[in-house]
């Protein structure tokens, strides 16, 4: 639900700082959700891929936000 809700704050966000903050919950969540997949599977290849999508998620976050603060 929480995935749900946050795309649609992406997309119909008022400005763009909602939507990076909608974009950066939403990958969160995910992440998230990958570990608790990987608990709950003893699959604990989940975890990499969540450490992986956390720091790629971070990073581009950061670097929408330094592009934005620079165009305005």
């Amino acid at each position: 639900m929480a995935v749900i809700l946050g795309v649609i704050r992406m997309v119909k966000g008022p400005s763009s700082a909602d939507r990076i903050v909608a974009l950066d919950t939403v990958t969160t969540v995910i992440s998230s959700m990958l570990v608790l997949l990987a608990l709950f599977f003893k699959r604990y290849i989940f975890l990499d891929i969540s450490f992986v999508f956390a720091a790629l998620s971070f990073t581009s976050v950061i670097v929408i936000a330094r592009f934005l603060e620079g165009r305005g």
